[in-house]
């Protein structure tokens, strides 16, 4: 790691540099801001230490210069005890953080430690991107939080293993996405991904539909069918809610992943398996388990490789950049004037818990879209009050009540009809002029 000290006293600055020589960085030495700015115009640096009160340029309008010149540089406000305060206003500013004199060396490696971590994950994670620009532009993980970070970066290092993953996460949180990065990062890229969502295929016909069958295997076999593995083979098969698999057929899928061969049923012809298997859920597996109704063998075939992503509440950072990524996408689908978002709008949605995760959010900006007249989305569109401000809904009137309970049912009509007021209308058993009346009410 490059490292700029930045400090006026020759005491502390010999200091600074013989910890940060001990702790393995490159290190440089200034005595203003001004000799730090004009090396930084030469050369790149991953951290820039700086004290707070320095003649000429401060710490503060050194930061500002340094953000000017590369926002990627790292800044560490140095300051004494009794100016915190201004060490918060650099924070806000752009600073990664800040130190108190004296330097305790352990607080000083423990930050080095914290900016190596995220540098290492930023600068892999911006590989993984370009990398999935090349193979799949239309597939992103759109985050700007930590943990979404690291789980990128696990996505990364786990993608060209031939080990099974499981996705765990709660349910709208994106998880075929992680899936579906995983093939697009791997070998396996240019071959077929196919998705099987456990939960809905009847459990007599789910050994039909993962291994095939042939014609007259069972009544209504009228032709030979493949199955999808078969269709998934050199590829990734995604096994989603995987805690739906029938006891039945558990054992099945478990000797096809210890011998990758199995056949069509109705055959007794061999078929080899070469597919990278990935699922998910949203059920604790280790329970399941526990209960009897999910094999642990299969369990641990499975969950070779765990990745879990963490519900949009625990990530608010990214709700600003998936709200601009779904206007985008949106308005562009329904040829709509919508550009942006209004502060009060976005600053209700981050105070919203969101327990549909990413998928309630793209669904409420699809409806504001849909409902907004003009190029800005306002509260107005939104389905739900300011919940720091709302107050219990016992406390409210008969009328506040029964407006809240109108506004909730004709958002859903008009989810249910896509936007389009005549079906909403007949949802409701409302005249249309009705429910524009209520539109014009309650919406503008």
């Amino acid at each position: 790691m490059k490292v700029f000290v930045v400090d006026d006293d020759d005491m502390q600055r010999e200091i600074f540099e013989e910890l940060l020589k001990g702790y393995g960085c490159n290190v440089e030495s200034f005595s203003s801001g001004e000799e730090a700015l004009d090396a930084l115009n030469e050369q790149y640096v991953d951290l820039v230490l700086t004290d707070y009160k320095m003649p000429g340029l401060d710490g503060i309008e050194t930061l500002e210069k340094i953000k000017d010149i590369n926002p990627e540089i790292q800044v560490l406000m140095v300051t004494g005890h009794g100016s915190i305060k201004s060490a918060t206003k650099a924070m806000k500013l752009g600073a990664w953080d800040y130190i108190t004199k004296p330097v305790e060396p352990a607080d000083l490696k423990a930050k080095l430690d914290h900016i190596r971590e995220h540098n290492t994950l930023t600068s892999e994670n911006k590989l993984l991107r370009e990398k999935l620009e090349e193979t799949s532009p239309e597939t992103e993980i759109v985050h700007k939080s930590e943990k979404m970070r690291k789980v990128l970066n696990l996505i990364g290092r786990v993608a060209e293993s031939k080990s099974s993953v499981l996705i765990q996460g709660e349910t709208g949180t994106g998880k075929e996405l992680v899936a579906q990065t995983i093939h697009n990062l791997s070998g396996r890229q240019k071959e077929n991904f196919v998705p099987v969502n456990c939960a809905a295929i009847p459990e007599n016909l789910f050994e039909s539909t993962i291994f095939g069958h042939e014609k007259g295997a069972f009544t209504g076999a009228s032709k030979q069918q493949k199955g999808k593995f078969e269709i998934a083979n050199k590829g990734t098969l995604f096994l989603d809610e995987i805690g739906e698999i029938p006891e039945s057929f558990q054992v099945k899928l478990l000797r096809v992943l210890q011998d990758h061969k199995f056949h069509r049923l109705g055959s007794s012809q061999m078929i080899e398996a070469d597919v990278r298997i990935v699922s998910a859920t949203n059920q604790d597996i280790e329970e399941l388990v526990e209960k009897g109704v999910f094999r642990k063998d299969l369990s641990y075939r499975l969950n070779v490789i765990t990745i879990d992503i963490p519900p949009l509440r625990d990530r608010k950072e990214d709700i600003p950049a998936l709200v601009e990524h779904f206007i985008e996408e949106y308005s562009d689908n329904n040829s709509g004037n919508v550009k942006e978002i209004s502060s009060e709008a976005l600053d209700r949605l981050l105070k919203y818990d969101f327990p549909g995760n990413v998928r309630e959010l793209e669904n409420i900006i699809e409806r504001a879209i849909l409902l907004s007249r003009n190029e800005i989305i306002t509260t107005r569109e939104l389905p739900f009050e300011d919940q720091s401000q709302n107050g219990d809904f016992e406390k409210k009137s008969l009328p506040q009540k029964i407006e809240e309970y109108e506004k909730m049912l004709i958002n859903k009509a008009l989810e249910k009809s896509e936007g389009v007021q005549v079906k909403a209308a007949e949802i409701l058993g409302i005249s249309e002029s009705t429910l524009r009346y209520k539109l014009n009410k309650y919406f503008d």
